[in-house]
């Protein structure tokens, strides 16, 4: 925009009409803006732009068409031609993940690796365990996010989504810390984008948790959590076909943890009156 610049050439003493001419634009043009430098598009734009940097932060492997079905929830409306204006303008690009390989590289190392494959814990609370699964209905994927105590085996919380978010994760630890109210617990999880975020990161760092990570493609770092996802997959989603989300996630909220094999016990040194959860 060419009129900041009229303004400093008048205030050095060129004639705001020959600066506009010499521009190729009328000086009513010039004098509207003066009278409001900032248009009511601009604030908008602003606060769009900020929220898609809100929401682009969380989940980076998202582009416009996730920024712009995300923006009603921080209470903005805008359609996606606009919205990829300014993502273009800003550079928010989508981070897409590199396909599966024998070298591909990991993610930030966000957390150290706490657990190094011990997942036994001496009492509840002390080691969280946490993964995300995704199940096919006839209207699209959803997801799920649990959080999984290694003392007791049981599922302290969780949180079920149709898009796999930083929210998504986020949700299933508050639950989880709302539930047990935790000290110096350790989460342990992959290196998903969900659990690198900078919305999950502040998460732990203001609860009180630990954060724990295992390498990148090392499918034994979450064996524990995983070996209950495909418990729950084989032997309760996959016996029927699920006609919408809202079905599937009544599902999954009456799953009960008798509908499952019994897992392993983490440690045998469990007390009577601390086992249940």
């Amino acid at each position: 925009m060419m009129f900041p610049l009229v303004r400093e050439l008048a205030a050095d003493g060129i004639a705001v009409a020959v600066t506009c001419r010499v521009l190729g634009f009328s000086r009513q043009a010039f004098y509207k803006w003066n009278t409001d430098p900032v248009s009511r598009r601009d604030w908008d734009d602003a606060h769009l732009i900020n929220a898609a940097l809100d929401i682009h932060a969380g989940d980076p492997e998202f582009g416009y068409r996730f920024i712009a079905d995300e923006l009603p929830t921080h209470g903005i409306v805008a359609g996606e031609n606009r919205v990829h204006r300014l993502c273009s303008q800003q550079r928010i690009f989508s981070v897409f993940a590199k396909k599966r390989g024998l070298h591909r590289r990991s993610g930030p190392p966000v957390h150290d690796d706490l657990v190094r494959r011990q997942f036994s814990a001496q009492r509840p609370d002390r080691l969280w365990l946490t993964d995300i699964t995704e199940h096919w209905t006839d209207e699209g994927k959803l997801y799920l996010c649990a959080i999984k105590d290694c003392f007791s085996t049981r599922i302290v919380g969780y949180s079920i989504a149709d898009r796999m978010t930083a929210d998504l994760a986020c949700s299933a630890l508050r639950n989880a810390i709302a539930l047990r109210n935790p000290h110096g617990t350790v989460v342990h999880s992959d290196r998903g984008s969900q659990f690198r975020s900078g919305m999950f990161v502040e998460l732990l760092a203001c609860t009180g948790l630990q954060g724990s990570m295992g390498k990148v493609g090392a499918c034994g770092d979450n064996a524990a959590m995983e070996s209950f996802f495909a418990l729950l997959q084989r032997n309760v989603l996959d016996r029927r076909r699920w006609s919408s989300r809202e079905e599937l996630q009544v599902g999954d909220r009456r799953v009960d943890r008798e509908d499952l094999p019994p897992a392993a016990p983490a440690t045998r040194s469990r007390s009577t009156d601390t086992r249940r959860i």
